[in-house]
């Protein structure tokens, strides 16, 4: 069984927000939430030196190993995958925000009004849904499980394979966003993972 997971390489990231963009317009994010954010870093003595570079960081939900938003959940709505992928089970969250509470890294928030959006990314229970079944939910950063579990039916490889690999990582233009198996040696985020501190 894979254990999926993203690697973000600091150096890298640019702070162009591509990521965010495409998640937003594919997902339809609550109004006022983005399940992919940036976080620009600005030091104090930027002003006084221009020349020094920019920090960025983005960031969604970490698909953490222990979520403290799955021991919160009342409901047991939050749940860790066993491939890794923390997700949402829809039809029993309440709406309580006990795990938005929980979340260290603001990755969640609760869908004020309809967000969905039929789009060809969607799997076909969204694509069923009525338009009101969100409301009143928890969302948030899924990887894209719709799309890689679509692409390993294939026998694609995700993170290798663009149709198998969650939008960010697809359209990251500075290549920044990298997604695979951490327990495959040989995978992309493992590699880096070994060789970055």
């Amino acid at each position: 069984m894979p254990r999926w997971g993203m690697v973000i390489d600091l150096g890298k990231c640019i702070g162009c927000a591509t990521c965010r963009e495409v998640c937003r317009s594919v997902n339809e994010n609550p109004w006022g939430s983005n399940w992919r954010r940036l976080i620009e870093a600005i030091d104090d003595n930027q002003r006084e030196n221009p020349g020094k570079v920019k920090f960025y960081l983005t960031m969604s939900c970490m698909h953490c190993e222990k979520p403290p938003c799955e021991s919160v959940c009342p409901t047991g709505a939050t749940r860790i995958r066993p491939d890794g992928i923390v997700e949402i089970r829809e039809n029993l969250c309440v709406g309580c925000g006990a795990c938005i509470v929980a979340c260290p890294y603001r990755a969640r928030s609760i869908c004020a009004e309809d967000v969905i959006r039929r789009k060809e990314f969607s799997n076909q229970d969204e694509r069923d849904r009525s338009d009101t079944d969100r409301i009143g939910i928890c969302t948030k950063c899924n990887f894209c499980s719709q799309i890689v579990d679509a692409g390993l039916r294939k026998r694609l490889r995700p993170g290798e394979d663009p149709e198998a690999t969650p939008l960010c990582v697809r359209v990251c233009i500075a290549e920044a966003l990298n997604f695979g198996d951490w327990d495959d040696k040989e995978s992309k985020v493992s590699k880096l993972i070994m060789e970055s501190k």
